[in-house]
């Protein structure tokens, strides 16, 4: 089945974001009027970040984008009504309710469900789906849309391709993959002194950096049953895709790619998109 739809997930609280922008005088007032750092302006012309992840993936080929929100969406609906995203798509805004009793969205993996119960039609595809804070390449999103026997995919990125210190590596979900390429377990935020025993054969550490291809059909008994995480307080979707492959184990083919993912995180990475045009 042809993967022509993107999903990204834009509607986090992004508070590890916010709370570094109250300690650089250059940068205060970056998030007063938005919601979401993927709406931060960057590069020469001051587009939000997320114009340029959506141009990778209309260079990619998908024509249909769906961008899971907060309630308060209005600078998402102005974006898209404005003509403030890359031509080339149809563009579609799937709402994360708050549960009642809690003030924070209920994590990716209920993001997800939420986007799939507002159009029904992505129970009946494929689809890719990613956050909204990582430049990921064209490269990568083309993957995600080649045939393949596997159900579900993801890539998998060797971390010795990042530009990243080892520290911030350690609080990526790490891989356990099968010989024949076939997701065996995935670990969310693993403790720092478990990362070495990830490490593949040749000694690279595969990390998930929440890019996958689902068929959504097969996805959303997963997405329904993911609990709830005890420290993080969400249904996150690394959890999900943990399920799945307890079950069903050679459903998530993995994807190797080796390169940098540029991370909007905090208030220190923006200037590394100071070039972007």
């Amino acid at each position: 089945m042809e993967n022509i739809s993107l999903i990204i997930m834009v509607g986090g609280a992004s508070s590890r974001m916010k709370r570094s922008l109250k300690d650089r005088e250059d940068q205060k007032g970056v998030m007063d009027n938005i919601p979401h750092k993927s709406l931060i302006p960057v590069g020469e012309y001051g587009r939000p970040f997320l114009y340029y992840l959506v141009q990778n993936a209309v260079e990619a080929g998908y024509t249909k984008l769906y961008l899971i929100t907060s309630p308060e969406n209005e600078a998402f609906r102005n974006l898209k009504e404005q003509g403030g995203l890359p031509t080339g798509l149809e563009v579609f805004l799937a709402v994360q309710s708050v549960p009642d009793g809690r003030t924070k969205p209920l994590g990716t993996a209920d993001a997800l469900q939420q986007c799939l119960d507002q159009y029904p039609e992505l129970k009946q595809t494929t689809f890719t789906v990613c956050n909204g804070d990582n430049l990921y390449s064209i490269g990568a999103l083309q993957d995600l849309r080649e045939d393949r026997k596997a159900p579900h995919a993801l890539i998998s990125y060797g971390s010795s391709g990042f530009d990243y210190t080892e520290e911030r590596i350690a609080k990526f979900a790490v891989m356990d993959i099968s010989s024949e390429g076939y997701l065996q377990k995935i670990i969310e935020k693993p403790d720092v002194e478990d990362v070495p025993k990830y490490k593949d054969a040749s000694g690279e550490l595969r990390v998930s950096m929440n890019i996958f291809s689902f068929s959504g059909k097969e996805i959303y008994s997963y997405l329904q049953k993911c609990p709830i995480d005890p420290v993080r307080n969400e249904k996150e979707l690394p959890k999900a895709v943990a399920n799945l492959v307890a079950e069903q184990s050679q459903s998530v083919l993995c994807i190797p790619r080796s390169e940098h993912i540029p991370d909007l995180t905090d208030a220190n990475d923006i200037q590394l998109f100071k070039n972007l045009k």
